[in-house]
């Protein structure tokens, strides 16, 4: 989706090679350090060089060892400031406006690296984002092979308007609404990656620890990102080219491609809206072209009329009739461009698509409802085929972080493990949804990875359950990887200090990236203000605590109530529920809340011994909340075997 950088270009040179003293790129200007704990300060300078550090009434001097490398650790700070940093050495480095708080680390895949600007009600959101006490600081896109000391770039941004469109959407929410409560510093350290798997922020070390993982970690080589990347680049343009012929076209004739008059009958067809991943086409960063013909009447043409895309990933440049009509760089953006008068024509008329991808997965990938060619008196679907050809492929095409384990950890964690925090949100397991079932032992691993790398014991965990989406059309019939990935994260509670945002009713059926990110920053902050800072809050819903299997139905008690069970349905049908015999077949059943209690039966199964609870790909018609509107979590009674049980991660070879 995005563009990589490669660790081993950027990282920091050691010994006499340093001639200032420098720190990690996680201290700048702005930043948030964490208040109530002993707060380390790091870096590098010429060897046995003396070093300075002074913060607020502290002064602590240090002298570097053979290697460069240098730590002071200082007392600890309540909340405040704003302070300076001064770090002394062959050079003065100053860093201002450095705040004392809670640091909180915001990681997993793209609807935690989803921002601000695209969420619902952004423009208001935007214009309202006067918190000058929360910070942000967003970690570079980068892989490396092995643990590397600093991470490539960024800066400590103050949340206003100018820069909160930009932040963690997820983070923003859960970073306000504790504000509002604490009033004290929040500070969001944003290290996600769109599309990743958790293997990947997962270290060499803790594979080699774990029964589920130790063979394949083993086997898998010593990495040159540049030779792997070289050879993965030759095998996709051999690839490409078998599929479609020789990438060296000409620029006179690349030019044309936006024309009504070209021809593209030898091109290829794919049905949009898509990620190309997923179809013949494969992984592919680069650039594709996309082209559909449109036939209007006399009376339509020449009108003014809007052209919908949805969104694309990563940018695209739009063409009708061969004129540019909008382009735009955001892989999360819903692309709506005007079609000026006299530009549409009677009889043929052609869309072209020109869309760059970096990295990750690519294409037209929106809504099917939001592409549409609308025009005062008449509408076009724009789903369906469209024909297609790629252009050129990046210098690096085919190695991103999914590739092999460990990766981000090594990139975008390893070097944040020394700079103390409160915890850590996640929000993450759409890429591991066809591994739901081997989830229940590596995203549990990865926590305690974290953990104990850290050094800071059981840190706070909070992650979000999987969202509704029809992935797949999954659902007890046919068996859902969706369903079994919450499983496996409700599971996940087991370990301490661990809480779970319910969000299957806020989830979009024909999106993976739901744009209402206001509540799920809003239920984590509620696990946060209960589990974290001791507020008597409501801050879950309900969970299934027994089952009475009767005559007939069966009776569900529940925990986590708050004040009560309440459905949010004007004739008070519960939804969601199933139940099946002996025969292991599911019918839709009938449920009502009695008490605390909720009864549920069928027609059609006489002798009930399992109920399930939104076990679907898209639970999105679960309707089951307590009275403090924190719904209940899908659930299932029975163990019986799962579609996802045999899968296992392994690395591409």
């Amino acid at each position: 989706m995005r563009t990589l950088n490669f660790c081993a270009l950027l990282v920091f040179l050691t010994g006499s090679a340093l001639a200032n003293v420098t720190l990690p790129r996680i201290f700048s200007n702005n930043m948030v350090l964490q208040r109530n704990h002993a707060i380390t300060v790091w870096g590098w300078a010429d060897a046995k060089e003396k070093i300075t550090v002074q913060f607020n009434h502290q002064t602590k001097t240090i002298t570097t060892g053979k290697n460069g490398q240098w730590k002071v650790v200082l007392a600890n700070e309540p909340a405040g400031g704003p302070y300076d940093l001064t770090v002394k050495g062959k050079n003065n480095i100053t860093l201002s406006n450095v705040l004392v708080g809670d640091v909180w680390i915001c990681s997993g895949q793209s609807n935690m690296e989803w921002v601000v600007r695209n969420t619902n009600n952004a423009a208001s959101e935007i214009a309202q984002a006067d918190f000058p006490q929360i910070r942000h600081f967003k970690v570079p896109l980068t892989i490396a092979t092995t643990p590397s000391d600093d991470v490539t770039g960024g800066e400590w941004n103050v949340c206003d308007p100018a820069h909160v469109g930009d932040f963690t959407a997820v983070g923003y929410f859960f970073a306000r609404d504790l504000y509002k409560e604490l009033n004290i510093p929040i500070g969001l350290i944003n290290t996600s990656w769109g599309g990743t798997h958790s293997e990947t922020w997962t270290s060499r070390s803790a594979f080699e620890g774990s029964d589920e993982f130790r063979s394949m970690i083993q086997s898998m080589p010593h990495l040159n990102l540049d030779s792997v990347a070289n050879a993965k680049a030759a095998a996709t343009q051999a690839r490409i080219e078998k599929l479609q012929g020789s990438l060296n076209v000409s620029t006179a004739v690349l030019i044309t491609w936006k024309d009504v008059n070209f021809n593209d009958a030898s091109w290829l067809t794919m049905n949009l809206p898509t990620m190309w991943e997923t179809q013949a086409l494969g992984d592919v960063d680069g650039y594709v072209w996309f082209r559909k013909t449109i036939t209007l009447n006399a009376e339509q043409a020449g009108k003014a009329a809007t052209l919908s895309l949805g969104a694309i990933d990563d940018a695209d440049q739009t063409y009708v009739n061969g004129l540019l009509v909008g382009s735009t760089n955001s892989y999360s953006a819903k692309r709506v461009y005007n079609i000026a008068p006299n530009i549409l024509r009677e009889g043929k008329n052609v869309i072209a698509i020109r869309v760059q991808d970096t990295g990750g997965g690519g294409g037209v990938n929106g809504n099917p409802e939001d592409m549409h060619l609308s025009l005062s008196n008449a509408a076009f679907p724009l789903t369906g085929p469209w024909s297609y050809r790629v252009e050129s492929l990046m210098t690096g095409n085919g190695v991103g972080p999914n590739s092999y384990p460990t990766l981000l950890y090594n990139a975008m964690i390893h070097p944040l493990l020394q700079y103390t925090i409160t915890g850590a949100i996640w929000y993450q397991g759409e890429s591991n949804a066809g591994r739901s079932y081997q989830y229940r032992k590596a995203f549990p691993l990865m926590i305690t990875d974290w953990r104990k790398h850290w050094g800071q014991g059981d840190f706070p965990f909070y992650f979000v359950q999987l969202a509704s989406y029809d992935a797949n059309h999954g659902n007890s019939q046919n068996g859902s990887g969706w369903a079994e990935l919450r499983e496996a994260q409700t599971l996940t509670l087991s370990l301490p200090r661990t809480g779970m945002a319910v969000t299957t009713d806020i989830g979009e059926s024909h999106d993976i990236h739901p744009r209402n990110k206001q509540d799920v920053g809003k239920r984590l902050a509620a696990i946060a203000l209960h589990d974290t800072y001791g507020k008597n809050v409501v801050y879950t819903g309900p969970v299934c605590k027994t089952v009475l299997l009767g005559t007939g139905k069966v009776e569900l008690a529940f925990n986590s109530m708050g004040s009560g069970l309440m459905v949010k349905d004007r004739y008070g049908y519960v939804k969601g529920f199933e139940v099946a015999g002996e025969d292991h077949v599911f019918h839709y059943a009938k449920a009502y809340i009695e008490g605390d209690h909720v009864v549920v039966s069928s027609d059609d199964v006489r002798a009930p011994i399992a109920v399930r609870y939104g076990w679907a790909d898209d639970a999105g018609d679960d309707n089951l909340y307590n009275k403090e509107g924190f719904p209940a979590g899908p659930f299932r009674t029975d163990t019986w075997k799962g579609v996802t049980e045999e899968a296992k991660f392994d690395f591409e070879r």
